[in-house]
């Protein structure tokens, strides 16, 4: 069983910064996909960034040059860093990491940080 747990979140104002962290406990086997989830008002998940086994990175229009993700395999830890923020940023984050590894599908979801964004 992975586990992930998610830190860094807070309040900040608009125009500040954040870096959000993501570690990894368990057996993480060979899962490589991961990305970074926002939680908005609308309770729907929706993937703010992404970053494969290759290091391809993807990120939602959005956050597009003011988001950055990266991963340190040595310490299982994934990172959102998080520039020039806006309200419409404000959600929790979820740290998720999925993939298939030996004809199974893995999925995890962390518990999610809080991010709030004021004007």
């Amino acid at each position: 069983q992975v586990q992930l747990v998610e830190s860094g979140g807070g309040l900040v104002q608009a125009g500040g910064s954040l870096r959000l962290s993501c570690a990894a406990s368990g057996s993480i086997f060979s899962i490589n996909n991961m990305g970074w989830y926002r939680q908005g008002p609308g309770l729907q998940r929706d993937v703010v960034a992404s970053i494969t086994a290759a290091v391809n990175t993807n990120y939602a229009d959005s956050v597009k040059g003011r988001f950055t993700i990266s991963r340190d395999n040595a310490n299982n830890t994934l990172y959102l860093q998080m520039t020039s923020l806006k309200p419409e940023d404000t959600g929790v984050y979820y740290c998720r990491r999925w993939g298939v590894v030996g004809g199974r599908w893995l999925d995890y979801w962390g518990q999610g940080t809080q991010v709030t964004v004021s004007s």
